[in-house]
């Protein structure tokens, strides 16, 4: 399937107006989901086959399901967002789908075509619009995902997949919206290592990252710092998350990221800042750091700030870092000025208040009269 009309099946009993509402007044983050959802199915004879919208609900599987025994999962991340004018538009998602494409084929699944991923996204929103709320700080999380649903032990890719589409209205992802995070640099575990899963957005990296993450939280911290493998001492990223550095103040301050290894998931966000603090006229690098860099750094003020970027939480400031063997201020623990103007850029051209120079945003519903 290279081309298809997704089949619509609409809700016979969609939520209420006033309950609708009421959600979107204070969604939180990944509680609430939409009307309906999109399936599509994989099989090796058919290819890609049977598209349709149906209303959300839940799935059957076989207890010797592939993909609960062997863990062949992915998926992706995005938004949709109300615009000022009253449009609906999505960021970047050919990226996203380029990057799912990316994932599969790590993961030894079909990849999907670009098209169809498209697609899948503009009828969800199209038909579920009504969940898209209408604030600069809230939007309609999209979760496209896949997963092998051929029934069977044997350890090999599974000749049966299915993708799925949802979609849950979201606020902050962080219960304390842009307040600074702690942050705890994990030197027991580490997230990823070369030659394996890092660069794909898979569901064994997420379940890999919650020990670390507890003995995050087990310390007062928000979340966890992933560092190298091999050294235990190169910044990777932060969570499900990129991180970003702040060197210096004012116009001239220098923005930077640690390089993609192979091992960092390769954001469309960071990405996407990389460009966004370059047109605002600040300096940038993809540059390696360090522990010690990042301790020194802060502690001479050469490193303002720090924050961490993604689609979900979009930019969020690092206030503290934690260690088993030391404990430093970012910025005085406070929100630095660069880190808010980047978040601001990028949400008011998400928003339609701020011009589009690149092309990122992809219009599914037209402006209002």
């Amino acid at each position: 399937m290279t081309s298809s009309t997704i089949a619509i099946t609409r809700s016979a009993s969609p939520l209420p107006d006033d309950q609708r509402e009421t959600i979107l007044d204070n969604p939180g983050f990944g509680k609430y989901f939409t009307d309906h959802m999109v399936q599509i199915k994989w099989t090796v004879d058919r290819g890609w086959h049977e598209a349709e919208l149906v209303p959300y609900g839940p799935i059957t599987m076989d207890p010797a399901t592939n993909s609960i025994h062997y863990g062949q999962s992915i998926f992706e991340g995005l938004k949709a967002y109300r615009r000022v004018d009253g449009s609906i538009a999505t960021f970047r998602p050919l990226e996203n789908a380029r990057r799912f494409q990316r994932s599969a084929a790590r993961l030894a699944m079909p990849g999907l075509p670009e098209e169809l991923f498209i697609e899948a996204i503009e009828t969800l929103v199209t038909v579920d619009q009504e969940w898209v709320p209408d604030d600069i700080e809230k939007s309609l999380y999209l979760r496209p995902f896949m997963f092998s649903t051929e029934v069977g032990l044997g350890v090999r890719p599974a000749n049966e997949y299915l993708f799925l589409l949802i979609a849950s209205p979201a606020g902050a992802y962080f219960p304390g919206g842009v307040k600074p995070v702690d942050v705890w640099l994990s030197k027991e575990y580490v997230r990823a290592a070369p030659g394996g899963t890092g660069e794909a957005k898979c569901a064994g990296n997420y379940a890999a990252s919650l020990l670390a993450q507890a003995q995050a939280i087990a310390n007062q911290c928000d979340q966890v710092v992933w560092l190298d493998a091999i050294e235990r001492y190169w910044i990777e990223e932060m969570g499900g998350m990129n991180l970003y550095f702040v060197h210096g103040s004012g116009d001239s301050a220098r923005i930077t990221t640690p390089p993609l290894t192979g091992s960092l998931l390769p954001g469309v966000t960071r990405e996407s800042l990389l460009q966004v603090a370059q047109d605002l006229g600040y300096a940038v690098g993809q540059e390696r750091i360090n522990v010690d860099q990042w301790r020194e750094g802060n502690a001479s003020g050469d490193i303002t700030e720090v924050f961490a970027c993604g689609t979900a939480a979009v930019i969020t400031p690092v206030g503290k870092v934690k260690s088993t063997d030391a404990t430093w201020e970012v910025g005085a623990g406070q929100s630095g000025p660069v880190t808010l103007q980047l978040r601001d850029e990028l949400l008011q051209i998400q928003h339609g208040s701020r011009p589009d120079p690149h092309g990122w945003m992809h219009q599914i519903v037209a402006p209002t009269a």
